[in-house]
């Protein structure tokens, strides 16, 4: 009775798995048990710490360099806001990288963060009673805060100050002066403005400034450097970017017609070509008025004639006065010669004149048989077009006047008797064959005076390694590098605590049944009790496969016992009931 007591009182007691880990720690020595307990509490600090970590939001930069006075506002906003909020090590104002937009935005629609600036919300606190100068003061200060915050939303710009001297209005024109502007950028490391930015600049202060011309405009950077000086000196000389880069892709289109046409035939990477543009970009405008003589007669043309011709015949009295003259004049004894009536001296005879007559420039006189004085005269004014040529030519902008390109190709590798690779250089037909391909590619013109150089001479191998950035020392593999060495220690950390402290601990704990234990089967008792304290059915080769189910087999053990012997199992649950434990 008391051995089933005892079975009793111990199948109830390994029922309760407080009481079997109890037993199990129990094993441990006092150095074991602290090790353990040390182990477990790390083990668990490492792994709450590593959850609590991963859950942390990213933080990235909200502001940075900001003034005391923005920043004090901004911190104000977001503490109102209950926005989370830290600074970094060098003072960047940081919030989680999911709202960083968010927070930005909203600072934004309140005109944070001012930089220190002062616009033109200073002419809403006005005063009653300011006098004019102090409005004036005001006006200008907001006009120069303006002007600095529309340039500093240049991607280039990192802050700006705009200083203004507008004097005072004058009713004398001798004594009337222009207004100035200075102009101070401090521009991102790296960053630089281009020509056509400087004059945008420029422009925008002028523009925003009653009569202040371009040239009262001074712009200067962080470093002192006259940056509106440099942009007047490359207009001068006609330095334009826009120029710079026509000649740029000009070339680089010729570079790739010819790399496309070669590719095929040498392979990339034997070849490099490099081609020099001479880009006329001056403007000629020429009006040229020609007048040419007229060479033949036959093809010219009258524009105008004009003829006069007069005759005039002379009769004067002849003879001696007195009776004489008025008698008819003696017979001639010898023939006298005289030209025929009706013709002039000197040209053809006329046909159909009648004797006695003349017929010449329009007049038709009778003459007398005796010959009379005559005086005719003849004048022709002719008027011929002249040939007139005018001609209008603009040049066009932007036309080559010479083109240089050279060439240098790679000698060709080849396998020689021996078996080993050696570079020779190309033959004399095919390095022609190549400078024709590329003149025709390029567009050759003699007449223009471009040249081309074509030579073939062996490569250097480039070392990459000296070249490139090690992977060690990229930035980008740095940071990846920093996390992993982080997820690394942890990792670390848990495997030795969980392999080194707590593993060997528990194999102390609970360490496997001898061969006895299996040999006493149902009336020996394990760690936790049970069919031979056995935690499971182990097969011919000691490897477990099934596990019993302990407290089972211990509660149907009981139900048994009570029902084959039911005043034993009062007996015993009287004792147990007994105080005084009799």
């Amino acid at each position: 009775m008391a051995a089933t007591t005892e079975t009793m009182a111990g199948t109830v007691q390994d029922t309760n798995p407080l009481e079997r880990l109890r037993d199990a720690f129990n094993r441990l020595g006092q150095q074991q048990k602290i090790a353990f307990l040390v182990g477990l509490a790390a083990l668990i600090a490492v792994v709450v710490g590593t959850v609590l970590w991963s859950q942390q939001p990213d933080w990235r930069v909200l502001f940075s360099n900001l003034t005391e006075k923005d920043g004090g506002a901004i911190v104000a906003i977001l503490e109102t806001q209950n926005t989370p909020h830290r600074y970094s090590d060098s003072g960047a104002l940081m919030v989680p990288a999911s709202r960083v937009h968010e927070v930005r935005l909203k600072l934004a629609s309140q005109g944070l963060p001012r930089g220190g600036l002062v616009g033109f919300e200073l002419m809403e606190n006005q005063k009653f009673g300011t006098s004019q100068f102090a409005e004036q003061v005001n006006y200008q200060r907001g006009l120069e805060g303006e002007l600095a915050r529309t340039i500093q939303s240049i991607g280039a710009v990192q802050s700006a100050r705009v200083h203004l001297a507008i004097p005072k209005p004058s009713v004398f024109v001798r004594e009337e002066q222009k207004p100035t502007a200075s102009v101070m950028l401090n521009l991102y490391p790296g960053r630089t403005l281009d020509g056509a930015q400087i004059a945008g600049i420029g422009h925008l202060i002028s523009s925003s400034v009653p009569q202040l011309p371009m040239g009262n405009v001074a712009i200067i950077d962080q470093n002192g450097a006259l940056l509106s000086q440099l942009k007047s000196k490359l207009s001068d000389v006609g330095l334009d970017p826009t120029q710079l880069k026509y000649v740029r892709e000009t070339e680089n289109g010729l570079i790739n017609r010819i790399e496309e046409i070669l590719t095929p035939m040498l392979g990339a990477g034997n070849f490099k070509v490099q081609v020099a543009a001479d880009i006329d970009f001056s403007q000629n405008e020429q009006t040229a008025e020609t007048f040419r003589p007229n060479s033949t007669p036959e093809t010219t043309s009258i524009r105008s004639r004009q003829s006069n011709e007069t005759a005039n015949i002379n009769q004067v009295a002849g003879g001696v006065p007195g009776a004489l003259t008025n008698q008819p004049p003696v017979p001639a004894t010898a023939p006298l010669t005289q030209p025929a009536l009706g013709n002039v001296p000197g040209q053809p005879a006329k046909p159909g004149n009648i004797q006695g007559q003349l017929d010449s420039a329009g007049v038709t006189a009778p003459l007398n048989p005796v010959g009379q004085p005559i005086s005719t005269s003849k004048n022709a004014t002719i008027n011929y077009e002249v040939d007139k040529t005018i001609r209008y030519t603009k040049q066009a902008i932007g036309n080559i006047r010479r083109l240089s390109a050279a060439m240098v190709i790679n000698h060709r590798p080849e396998i020689d008797k021996t078996g080993k690779s050696v570079n020779k250089p190309l033959p004399d037909a095919e390095m022609k064959q190549i400078s024709e391909l590329a003149r025709e590619a390029m567009g050759f013109s003699k007449e223009r005076g471009d040249t081309i150089s074509v030579a073939n001479a062996p490569f250097t191998a480039v070392d990459k390694t000296e070249s490139e950035l090690p992977i060690w020392k990229d930035p980008e593999n740095i940071s990846y590098a920093k996390e992993l060495v982080k997820y690394l220690m942890i990792a670390a950390i848990i495997a030795f605590l969980y392999f080194k402290i707590i593993q060997p601990s528990l194999k102390t704990m609970f360490e496997p049944e001898s061969k006895a234990d299996h040999e006493d089967g149902e009336g020996g008792t394990g760690p936790f009790g049970g069919v031979g304290g056995l935690p499971g059915i182990t097969d011919e080769e000691g490897a477990t496969e099934v596990k019993i189910d302990h407290y089972g087999i211990k509660v149907q053990k009981a139900r048994d016992a009570a029902g084959a012997d039911p005043k034993a199992v009062a007996n015993i649950i009287k004792e147990w009931m007994d105080p005084n434990g009799s």
